[in-house]
């Protein structure tokens, strides 16, 4: 059975930083990309980032290049988001998420090609 427990989330004041990590289990973690996504109030479900660790590619949304940063520790099988410089805007449920594929397939921020998810932890960042 697959697992993903995201820990880390919080409140912040705007400018700040946070480190998500996922730990995840039931699955050969450096055999599938894996990513996070985060849904605001009112608001979808979006794409954030996304990893390969086979392929060594990560990939960010717009809206957080430059401020956000993912990684992983294989031997632990966790997946680490660092943000940095947050933003109001960027309160959210933060869902980490492991692909069908072991490439950061065109979609993947599409969420369609997530096998499983996370329970999400919550981002909330002041003004």
């Amino acid at each position: 059975e697959v697992q993903l427990v995201e820990s880390g989330g919080g409140l912040v004041q705007a400018g700040g930083s946070l480190r998500l990590s996922c730990a995840a289990s039931g699955f050969t973690f450096d055999a599938y990309a894996i990513g996070w996504f985060r849904q605001a109030p009112g608001k979808e479900r979006e794409g954030v980032s996304c990893f390969s660790s086979s392929e060594g590619d990560a990939y960010y949304a717009d809206s957080v290049k430059g401020r956000f940063s993912i990684s992983s520790d294989n031997a632990k099988n966790t997946v680490f988001l660092q943000m940095s410089s947050l933003k109001p805007e960027d309160t959210a449920v933060y869902y980490c998420a492991v692909f069908w594929y072991y490439y950061c397939a065109g979609n993947a921020f599409s969420g369609k090609n997530v096998r499983d998810w996370g329970q999400g932890t919550q981002v909330t960042v002041s003004s």
